[in-house]
């Protein structure tokens, strides 16, 4: 059986393209062959198997009274025992966490990862019973946001909570045991909206995962 990778996380997993001109197709998705979930899939071969799990809007922990079931807990149980046995989970989740109506601050945003991580750790889907978790923080938004119609809804103070997520979620990553990656700097974020990759970021991204995931699997970078 192939090694079964899920990511888990939101518009930026899902492929969400801000900037039509941007995508292949002029839609509002990345295709197939832009996606970082894809061409990750393409970078490691056969032998294993990348699972998308990205909800637009999803949060680690946060109910959205907005939107329906955009809670990532909510979520972490059945989506890890549809995709079982786990090799890997990556979890890519906390722009949206920086709502203004969800009233998170940077701290309680790393405690609904670690919150969220915990969870996943226990769910039976893990081959081997061991849990191997990669967490990404995700890249900066950016103060453009607020020129953006998308950022009206976001509210205030977004950019700043994003800058705060990196270290705490390196810490409870050092303290707990599980794999960290800092995409701030790594992966570009459009200038459009200033919240989502661009094609290029998501290559960034595949790129970066496909030398780091299979040492997290007991093999070596491509």
């Amino acid at each position: 059986m192939k090694k079964h990778i899920v990511c888990f996380g939101d518009s930026n997993t899902h492929g969400y393209c801000a900037e039509p001109a941007d995508c292949a197709e002029g839609g509002d998705r990345f295709n197939e062959n832009e996606r970082w979930t894809c061409l990750l899939q393409k970078a490691l071969g056969e032998d294993y198997l990348v699972l998308e799990e990205g909800l637009s809007g999803r949060t680690t922990v946060f109910p959205d009274p907005l939107h329906e079931c955009m809670s990532g807990l909510d979520a972490i149980y059945s989506c890890l025992m549809s995709h079982e046995p786990v090799d890997l989970l990556i979890i890519m989740l906390g722009t949206n966490d920086t709502k203004e109506r969800l009233g998170a601050n940077a701290a309680c945003i790393g405690i609904g990862m670690e919150r969220l991580a915990l969870k996943a750790a226990t769910v039976p889907a893990w081959r081997g019973g061991k849990p191997n978790i990669l967490i990404i923080a995700p890249p900066h938004i950016g103060e453009g946001m607020y020129l953006d119609p998308c950022g009206e809804p976001m509210g205030l103070g977004c950019p700043e909570k994003s800058r705060g997520l990196a270290p705490r979620y390196a810490e409870l990553c050092a303290r707990l045991g599980f794999a960290f990656l800092d995409a701030e700097g790594l992966a570009e974020f459009n200038k459009k909206d200033c919240m989502h990759l661009t094609r290029r970021g998501h290559r960034q991204l595949a790129e970066a995962l496909a030398g780091l995931v299979p040492t997290l699997l007991g093999g070596h970078g491509q």
